[in-house]
């Protein structure tokens, strides 16, 4: 894996742990009681986007260094996964 890999693979998991991320904890207008007209009541009232990436990339990081680890020791390859055998070889016959 090279470096563009590495940062592509931490960008991914980091989009996807921020998807997870984002809806715990919180808090709609409705809730506080505290509308702004002309949004909806399921609105965030105290959103902190700052707040939001420290605890993705609490959590992004060390996901991606196990899969990382992983990927370059070899410890799975894509043969590994290679459910439905298309990647086998073909056997070469000796005459």
């Amino acid at each position: 894996m090279g470096p563009v890999s590495g940062l592509v693979l931490l960008a991914v998991i980091w989009t996807v742990v921020f998807f997870i991320v984002l809806p715990l904890r919180l808090e709609t207008q409705g809730e506080a009681g505290e509308i702004v007209p002309g949004t909806h009541a399921s609105s965030p009232a105290n959103f902190s986007f700052k707040r939001k990436a420290k605890i993705t990339t609490y959590f992004a990081v060390p996901i991606w260094a196990v899969i990382a680890v992983v990927l370059l020791t070899g410890a799975v390859s894509v043969r590994d996964i290679d459910w439905f055998e298309r990647m086998s070889t073909p056997e070469v016959s000796r005459d």
